[in-house]
């Protein structure tokens, strides 16, 4: 038996957002997509299947067990291409079905920071352009300079979930439907049911659920249908999170990304789920539109995924969706019109979101026909340190 060796790998470990996350450049990393897992599983402690990931640097959190991969971009109009790998926790595998908006807003200071992109004299910010190859879609992210030409970290921006401040990355999704599965209602439908068997009857129940892919796909349920066990339980009990699995995979067969619920089983991150409900009012404390519990690899998530503000977003403003349903039952809808009074100017609609981590707005710009053009929503990120991490490999 050949003894395995130390070896080093290249990175930077990053906050970005409300993740953490290793951002390696795709140099680094054998050339084959396939062989990454040897090395990454490795590095981020999962190749043992350990569930604490004690031999590697992950955070044995689905928010802490991430990576990017990016490297100089050849695609004309764009600057950086970068690749989302989601680490499974307590099992040799890597997810990259899907984009992590929160670990993408680190690729744009990332890319500044590692000379990917130029910066000219004088500049105080950045535009740089993202393919993310994951769901073929193209992100633009502002990012702020100083007078050396690095990313600007300080600044008075204060996420929900975050308690320290930093300076805004802007990050655009340009025309964001249809990241995985080409369209923006998968189905067909803005409004799907899906017949659910509970745990303490025989009669299944109808659960109302919108099927949305902006960004990532996203199963956003009804919880005013939802059993009445869902709300007295709670939604981080042991048979909700199983309850919630089990929508999230026969929505993955309705959005046509497995072919069985079996199959969905396979990959707890495609689809991902979130549960809606009207917001309930409270003093002091300024509306909302939606609430939302979102849930990552079967546990409760703390705050939102970004791409699920995105797809979150847009869904608040199709027409039919259980989203746009409860927005427009609220009284805080808000919509901003252009400045400059054109026919071609898109409307601005800010879309006020509410999740445990916090209260989060959605810029969402609509064109002529009211489909979404872009959606704007704002991060922080923080290089946390550089370097060599090591493996046995």
């Amino acid at each position: 038996m050949v003894p395995k060796r130390r070896r080093a790998l290249p990175a930077v470990w990053m906050r970005a957002g409300t993740s953490k996350g290793l951002y390696l450049h795709r140099q680094d990393l054998p050339q084959s997509q396939n062989d990454w897992a040897s090395v990454i599983t490795r590095v981020m402690g999962s190749y043992d299947a350990d569930p604490k990931q004690l031999d590697g640097i992950g955070g044995a959190t689905s928010t802490t067990s991430k990576v990017a991969v990016i490297s100089r971009s050849t695609r004309p109009g764009i600057d950086v291409d970068y690749t989302f790998v989601q680490v499974t926790i307590g099992a040799p595998k890597l997810d990259m079905t899907g984009n992590c908006g929160n670990i993408a807003s680190g690729v744009g200071p990332f890319a500044v920071d590692e000379g990917l992109v130029d910066v000219l004299p004088g500049q105080k910010q950045v535009q740089v352009r993202i393919f993310n190859t994951n769901t073929k879609s193209v992100m633009i992210e502002t990012v702020q300079v100083d007078d050396e030409g690095h990313f600007l970290e300080d600044g008075d921006c204060k996420l929900p979930g975050l308690f320290s401040v930093g300076s805004r990355v802007q990050m655009g999704f340009s025309k964001p439907a249809g990241a995985m599965t080409g369209k923006l209602l998968p189905s067909g439908r803005a409004m799907n049911t899906i017949l659910m068997q509970t745990f303490f009857n025989s009669e299944p129940i109808p659960i109302q659920v919108s099927l949305v892919d902006a960004a990532n796909p996203f199963c956003l349920v009804d919880g005013s249908t939802l059993p009445d066990f869902f709300h007295q339980e709670g939604p981080g009990a042991t048979s909700t999170l199983e309850f919630i699995e089990r929508i999230r995979r026969e929505a993955a067969v309705m959005m046509g990304l497995a072919t069985s619920t079996s199959e969905a089983a396979l990959t707890r991150g495609t689809p991902k789920i979130a549960v809606l409900s009207k917001p309930e009012p409270q003093e002091g404390v300024p509306s909302v539109d939606i609430q939302c519990v979102a849930y990552s690899m079967g546990k409760v998530h703390g705050s939102l995924q970004l791409t699920g503000a995105v797809c979150l977003g847009t869904a608040a403003c199709t027409k039919g969706t259980v989203a746009y349903e409860l927005r427009n039952s609220s009284c805080s809808r808000t919509r901003q019109d252009s400045p400059v009074q054109l026919d071609n100017v898109p409307a601005l609609e800010t879309v006020r979101l509410r999740h445990p981590g916090g209260d989060m707005d959605v810029d969402v710009r609509l064109d002529a026909k009211e489909q979404v053009e872009e959606v704007i929503v704002f991060r922080t990120a923080r290089r946390l340190f550089e370097g060599k991490v090591y493996y046995l490999g």
